[in-house]
């Protein structure tokens, strides 16, 4: 398995332009009035702001990724067992599946907020969680099921803790704006990596 300089600049700048372009587009979807409103040099400056903003988030994305791998051979290391390791992982998820509903329900609901309102995203981020890590087994091997599902769900939800201190149910536009980027990056990197260092003799 290699990974030389060609391929991890192809690596870098597909999930640049992948995750910049994913969040750009749920920007403007989520807010047309703003981008539409104002004539096209209104629409092309603020797609260009919007795009920015996005591909800093992208970066983010790959710098946890890169993050995760270095922590994943060391977490393997130090529990000298992969199914070990893989239950810790799958213990992290479900703390932050609970984390992510009910902690945050407390610090920022307000009296007329259930908690229903707290759970769309973190069930909608575990399914397609799911959906990924179920495509990277099957690309691989079904040893990297739980890797994944904890890189898709717990890793991007650290990324995305700078957004997540917006209340989610009055001001979601921006939860949604961030972690677009953040999902598809992490997505693009997760199910690229294993063709871009992939033997050539190998399907």
């Amino acid at each position: 398995m290699t990974l030389n300089s060609r391929k991890l600049v192809y690596l870098f700048f597909t999930t640049l332009v992948i995750g910049a372009a994913a969040g750009t587009i749920t920007g403007v979807l989520l807010d047309t009035e703003t981008y539409f409103s104002g004539g096209f040099l209104n629409f092309l400056f603020g797609t260009l702001w919007m795009f920015g903003i996005c591909a800093a988030i992208s970066l983010v994305a790959q710098m946890g990724f890169f993050a995760y791998l270095t922590f994943h051979r060391l977490a393997l290391g130090l529990f000298k067992s992969v199914r070990l390791w893989n239950w810790v992982q799958a213990v992290l998820v479900v703390f932050v599946f609970f984390d992510l509903i009910y902690l945050r329900y407390i610090a920022f609901a307000s009296e007329d907020e259930t908690l229903w309102g707290y759970m769309v995203m973190p069930v909608l981020l575990l399914v397609f969680s799911l959906i990924v890590a179920y495509q990277k087994q099957k690309e691989t091997n079904k040893e990297t099921f739980l890797s994944a599902l904890f890189f898709m769900y717990v890793i991007t939800t650290i990324e995305w803790i700078p957004a997540l201190t917006v209340n989610a149910v009055n001001e979601s536009k921006w939860l949604w704006i961030y972690l677009a980027p953040l999902l598809t990056a992490n997505t693009w990197q997760l199910l690229t990596l294993h063709r871009l260092t992939r033997e050539p003799n190998k399907k």
